[in-house]
């Protein structure tokens, strides 16, 4: 069973300077169920759509009966998006896709 302390760093890209520490084993449990749903191209998802398909993905031992599924939601969404793993498209309402492949990558 995992330490319920095991805490992870996450950011915002709404505020790009705040961190919190969350706990990873729902932060990993959301991120993968968020990934196995989202749309590689745009126009993309909904995160009210995002939240209704991902719910069947979720590990029941971090959300029992999708408990709290939507505030860890927007945690991991936020995250993700700061840290380039996915992005939102153009225009209103907000939808969420896989970061583009064709970004250059940086060569040390």
């Amino acid at each position: 069973m995992p330490d319920p302390e095991d805490k992870i760093t996450i950011q915002s890209i709404t505020s790009p300077h705040h961190i919190e520490r969350v706990n990873r084993a729902k932060h990993m449990a959301m991120r993968e169920a968020l990934l196995t749903i989202m749309p590689a191209e745009p126009p993309g998802i909904t995160p009210a759509d995002a939240l209704n398909a991902l719910l069947p993905h979720l590990d029941s031992h971090e959300f029992p009966d999708g408990a709290k599924a939507g505030w860890w939601l927007k945690a991991v969404q936020l995250d993700l998006e700061a840290k380039g793993v996915i992005r939102r498209g153009p225009g209103s309402p907000v939808r969420l896709c896989g970061a583009s492949k064709s970004k250059p990558s940086k060569s040390t």
